[in-house]
């Protein structure tokens, strides 16, 4: 797809690889909206962008697909949906506490899946309205995560999440293709975002030895960059790209 012209949301997209990717499709031509929590930088980097704000609990999920329609009919339609909002807890499935409690366990499969699934036949429903280009209506970046494959100890919660994000992209590649409409999800390793931006050099080290190359975390853009490359080759559907540099994931 032609990025030049389309409209585009980003869940998440006030910082980390989120805003990476709303920066650079806005800087391809894109009308870029920006979704993501009330406390966030949200409001800023939409103004940067020219762009719409809405802020948004995604585990809010009426609240979410408001938020949603909002963007929709402030862009004037949707053909590219980005979503990298979520996150993990540490806890063993069982631990010197006993079990690991099902309320959090709920929590991280609502933040990251549930959510992630939300948002996707929201938006996929919009772009279903557009006109085609080249038989195409839209594209659906979801995030997962190398954990998806290789959880380590005190991810499973965060790994059942992203394995579910990961497992969506054919199927629901399939219920879309129809419409023209293409799923794709991004396994990031380590990135420099958030907590992960304030680690020490040794300790990033450390934590990416196992890589092949490069031996360091990834950066936003190379995030972004991907995303890009989804958007623009038609013949990438269904499927959960590694972005890792080559790392497994140790137990721990």
């Amino acid at each position: 797809m032609e990025i030049n012209g389309k409209k585009a949301i980003v869940v998440g997209g006030a910082s980390g690889m989120g805003r990476a990717s709303a920066e650079l499709l806005a800087r391809r031509g894109a009308k870029v909206a920006i979704l993501d929590r009330p406390e966030s930088e949200g409001e800023k980097v939409a103004a940067q962008l020219d762009g719409p704000f809405h802020p948004v609990d995604i585990t809010d999920f009426e609240a979410a697909e408001t938020a949603i329609n909002a963007a929709v009919e402030d862009l004037g339609g949707v053909h590219v949906s980005v979503t990298t909002a979520g996150g993990g807890i540490a806890k063993r499935t069982l631990g010197k506490e006993g079990p690991h409690d099902l309320e959090s366990f709920r929590g991280v499969i609502d933040l990251n899946l549930v959510a992630t699934f939300n948002i996707s036949r929201l938006m996929a429903a919009h772009m279903s309205a557009n006109e085609p280009e080249d038989e195409e209506r839209g594209v659906i970046v979801n995030t997962a995560s190398i954990a998806a494959f290789e959880g380590q100890i005190g991810q499973v919660a965060y790994t059942a999440a992203k394995a579910g994000i990961a497992g969506m992209c054919l199927t629901m590649a399939r219920d879309l293709g129809s419409l023209g409409i293409r799923v794709l999800a991004i396994a990031p390793s380590l990135f420099a975002t958030g907590i992960t931006s304030k680690i020490p050099d040794d300790f990033a080290k450390a934590l990416t030895k196992d890589a092949a190359f490069p031996k360091r975390m990834g950066r936003p853009e190379e995030y972004a960059k991907l995303v890009l490359s989804i958007v623009d080759n038609q013949m990438l559907n269904g499927q959960c790209l590694r972005l890792d540099a080559g790392q497994r994931f140790a137990p721990r």
